[in-house]
């Protein structure tokens, strides 16, 4: 090999590095919905799950969309992409303002949420590709190709059972986050199939609000450990369910199997 083919090889496997130190979240949301989902009704404006605007997991003031342009300060909105696909309402995507990471947040109508659920689940195995403009010209990988993936929503599996459960399709490490009611209990089996390390999921009723997630994705951008996520989601919930002490938080959170 040539001097000069040693060294563009070098440069290529710099790049390489460079761009695999790139990080993505994937937030797949299943807009609240009194008509087509099996809650306790709440109030019938932030239960419209064909309104992102005031749906109360997307819209509203502690909704996915909106704490993370009002409430985490890391965070900016590179894009607002309405209908970017079928059954999804409205996409965003933002970029962290001192680290490499993109967070793709799609807003599902509500009426769907066992396809949200599918959706969810084919992305932990890596089987759900997606990818997500960032400019005019750049995308990224979304999907199977992040390294987090993270569901938020009412837990459906509560309502219906999935036909198929997907395996594994590569070896990328996947982890996941998932703020549902007792999501422990119900996304076990489908967990252990896909492979996704379950890096925060609950284990009782609770509010699938956004806070809990931003508080943990700051400590996963940190790299810590996975006890230390669980606790920085906990803290998240009892900051802003004042009625909920940081040790009941705790207790709802879970990590791992």
């Amino acid at each position: 090999m040539s001097k000069l083919s040693a060294i563009s090889l070098f440069l290529l496997l710099v790049l390489s590095a460079v761009r695999a130190q790139t990080k993505v979240i994937h937030v797949f949301v299943a807009l609240c919905d009194n008509k087509y989902q099996g809650i306790v009704p709440v109030p019938a404006k932030i239960g419209n799950g064909q309104d992102p605007k005031n749906n109360l997991y997307w819209g509203c003031g502690y909704g996915v969309k909106m704490f993370f342009i009002k409430h985490s300060t890391d965070w900016k909105l590179l894009k607002t992409i309405p209908n970017p696909k079928n059954k999804v309402l409205e996409r965003c995507v933002y970029k962290h303002k001192t680290k490499d990471c993109y967070l793709v947040a799609d807003a599902y109508d509500g009426q769907y949420i066992k396809q949200t659920t599918i959706d969810f689940l084919d992305a932990c195995a890596g089987k759900y590709i997606d990818s997500a403009a960032v400019s005019d010209s750049k995308y990224i990988g979304a999907g199977g190709k992040s390294d987090l993936i993270a569901y938020v929503g009412h837990d459906g599996l509560m309502d219906f059972q999935l036909d198929n459960l997907p395996v594994k399709a590569n070896e990328k490490k996947r982890d996941a986050m998932i703020y549902a009611c007792a999501s422990k209990s119900y996304f076990k089996e489908a967990m252990l199939k896909n492979g996704a390390y379950p890096l925060v999921w609950t284990t009782g009723l609770c509010s699938p609000e956004a806070y809990s997630l931003s508080f943990a994705i700051d400590s996963w951008l940190k790299n810590q450990t996975p006890q230390e996520v669980r606790k920085a989601a906990a803290t998240g919930y009892s900051t802003y369910q004042k009625t909920c002490s940081l040790k009941s938080a705790m207790g709802l959170m879970s990590t791992g199997f």
